[in-house]
């Protein structure tokens, strides 16, 4: 377990003359707005496998310096939530990042393949998964859980290399290599905006444009306490209660009290700012509303077109050996069908640019 900065220093140093590393990170994410990172794990290879210890540590920028060294490719599984943690521990962007979730997807696999089911179809190793809930702040680790952290990077290097063994298609390698590219923008790291959170909120959809900018601010405002108090979201108040201050009339403290889950601490504590809120939300002019978010059902015509795009993809990607997922979700293939009717002009970002447009191209 490295403990100290020296041997931090010196591992960092050692893992940089590399030309790839596998990384990966355990953490606790249950009663805080921000994930409280436990340990870091660091393999040079199947022999050589470290656990950095960020409990004792507190200086991670080696590891920073490693993180954004062009020169050595970083191995992860499922890269986004490790690399986020990692941006957050150290402030440093990564560079040439490589995932073999995302990898698999391109050569011929799954690209939601689990870390076991990947190793155990490349190398026929049964991974075991006894320490899955475990409390990777509590000091000391016991010997199961060490092998089990260094079991989740021992693997990946021969991963990798029977990974890109599989992609024989320079067009799909170009891809790849195109996708993974997006790991180096600054954007990914980034949380999305307070004022666009209510969005991802469920049930929103079944809101009118006012009930939604009521929610707007509601939600803004969440995002901001939980943030300030370091508390998850729910802790502060839960989804289900958004929704019910965003669609009854509520003018006073006593209607506060009859939504679900308020409570008179809820009330006590942060009433007077809720009512304040909602009434800035009833009172938005409707061109400042936000648009419904409300799908259009579509018609026949229109179901029979999206059904001919899916069987295309899934077809072509087999062809391609891709995972037809990587293309594009349900969503953005039902946004296909309206700008081809010319029913709507806004094309779905990830289908705007790169090697999906040019897959997408020929449906068009």
């Amino acid at each position: 377990m490295i403990t100290s900065q020296k041997a931090l220093q010196e591992l960092i140093h050692q893992a940089r003359s590399n030309d790839a590393v596998a990384l990966d990170t355990e953490f606790v994410w249950e009663r805080t707005y921000y994930p409280k990172l436990g340990l870091i794990q660091l393999a040079l290879s199947n022999e050589e496998c470290f656990l950095i210890d960020p409990v004792s540590l507190t200086d991670l920028s080696p590891l920073g310096e490693l993180l954004g060294d062009p020169t050595v490719v970083k191995i992860f599984h499922d890269a986004p939530q490790d690399l986020t943690i990692l941006y957050q521990a150290t402030g440093v962007l990564p560079k040439r990042i490589f995932d073999t979730r995302l990898v698999a997807g391109f050569a011929g696999l799954s690209s939601t393949i689990s870390l076991a089911n990947l190793i155990k179809d490349l190398l026929d190793i049964d991974l075991p998964k006894t320490e899955t809930r475990t409390n990777w702040l509590k000091r000391p680790l016991h010997h199961k859980q060490i092998e089990y952290a260094l079991d989740d990077v021992r693997y990946l290097r021969a991963t990798r290399v029977l990974l890109l063994a599989r992609i024989l298609n320079p067009t799909i390698m170009g891809w790849l290599e195109g996708e993974l590219e997006r790991y180096n923008e600054p954007e990914l790291y980034q949380p999305p905006a307070d004022n666009i959170r209510y969005q991802k909120i469920k049930g929103a959809g079944n809101l009118n444009r006012q009930s939604l900018a009521i929610l707007r601010e509601i939600v803004s405002w969440r995002e901001v306490e939980a943030r300030k108090r370091n508390r998850p979201r729910g802790h502060i108040l839960s989804d289900q209660t958004l929704l019910c201050l965003s669609t009854r009339k509520i003018e006073d403290a006593d209607k506060l009290r009859q939504c679900e889950e308020i409570t008179n601490n809820v009330v006590e504590q942060y009433g007077q700012h809720l009512l304040t809120l909602i009434n800035i939300g009833r009172n938005c002019p409707e061109q400042d509303c936000p648009p419904s978010l409300q799908k259009s059902k579509l018609n026949k015509q229109e179901q029979e077109q999206l059904k001919k795009i899916q069987e295309y993809v899934i077809l072509k990607s087999d062809v391609l050996g891709l995972d037809p997922s990587l293309i594009g979700n349900t969503a953005e293939l039902r946004a296909l069908v309206g700008i081809r009717n010319q029913t709507q002009q806004i094309f779905p970002k990830r289908l705007s640019c790169g090697w999906r447009k040019e897959f997408i191209d020929e449906i068009l």
